[in-house]
């Protein structure tokens, strides 16, 4: 019986010692918070497809009327008024629009680009096309007139 007391006490000890034990100290991060300026851009890759005459003159998801003739696309989740560069993934040829409108609603379609976009990267004819989307700053965009801005094809 003596020895089954020890072997107890010391289990006791034991299990006393480990629970008043401390934490050991969060490890800091050697990586310093992102700034704005650091953070990334959005990127993705998917089928485009474009609307225009049908659509020209109603009223987008941000309250502006849409026009076909100017460099805008619909998208599900790019704040309004951003800029992205969408490039063809076949051509190469690429075009700079502003995001005023919520959409695609069609199945596997990732951007929808006004007529004009659509005829500057030359998908009107097929309807859709494979493209890489990169969110770009605004400066992309060039004014021109008095009229709203129209932006830079690259």
């Amino acid at each position: 019986m003596p020895n089954r007391w020890k072997a107890t006490a010391a289990f006791a000890c034991a299990a006393f010692l480990a629970a008043c034990q401390s934490a050991p100290p969060a490890p800091q991060s050697s990586i310093p918070p992102t700034t704005q300026d650091e953070r990334p851009q959005f990127m993705q890759v998917g089928l485009a497809s474009w609307y225009g005459p049908g659509f020209h003159g109603n009223q987008t998801a941000d309250g502006e009327r849409f026009n076909m003739n100017a460099l805008t696309a619909a998208h599900r989740t790019l704040p309004f008024n951003s800029y992205v560069r969408v490039t063809d993934l076949a051509t190469g040829r690429s075009v700079v629009v502003r995001i005023n409108d919520r959409g695609p609603y069609a199945v596997g379609r990732v951007i929808d680009l006004s007529a004009r976009a659509a005829r500057d990267l030359g998908i009107t004819a097929d309807g859709t096309a494979r493209v890489r989307i990169d969110q770009v700053d605004g400066r992309d965009a060039v004014v021109v007139s008095d009229r709203p801005p129209a932006l830079a094809q690259q």
